[in-house]
């Protein structure tokens, strides 16, 4: 019992200083000097130009009057629609009429600080007639 009352007073000293060296802190001169990143945000897509759509009479007959057709497009930094999606259909025919009106729209692009981004939109195409 001796021995390890004596062994453990005999290192509480080492374990004390290594406790107190790991506890100081390090200074970063280089970390210090800069200044914090301020974000403005995303800011989201506009839409500046819809291409307008017009269906022929015999798949217009069989629409829905104000039925929906939900996609899935990705914005890019020229206001582009790429790989639009069909994620809720009507009809073939007026999905195929929509998806093409789409890739007609521009858009003026995201933002993150002030720099234009590529964004994924969901975005509802209301069909009427």
């Amino acid at each position: 019992m001796r021995r390890i009352l004596a062994t453990s007073l005999l290192l509480s000293p080492l374990l004390l200083t290594a406790a107190a060296f790991a506890s100081s802190p390090v200074i970063d001169a280089s970390a210090s000097t800069q200044a914090p990143r301020i974000s403005t945000g995303v800011i989201p897509a506009r839409l500046l130009h819809a291409a307008s759509l017009t269906l022929p009479p015999a798949v217009a007959v069989t629409t829905p009057n104000d039925a929906e057709v939900v996609l899935k497009l990705n914005v890019d930094e020229q206001g582009k629609a790429q790989d639009v999606q069909v994620v809720r259909s009507i009809n073939p025919a007026v999905d195929q009429r929509v998806v093409e009106a789409v890739r007609q729209f521009r858009w003026h692009p995201a933002t993150l600080d002030k720099q234009a981004i590529p964004v994924e939109l969901t975005l509802k195409v209301e069909v009427q007639h």
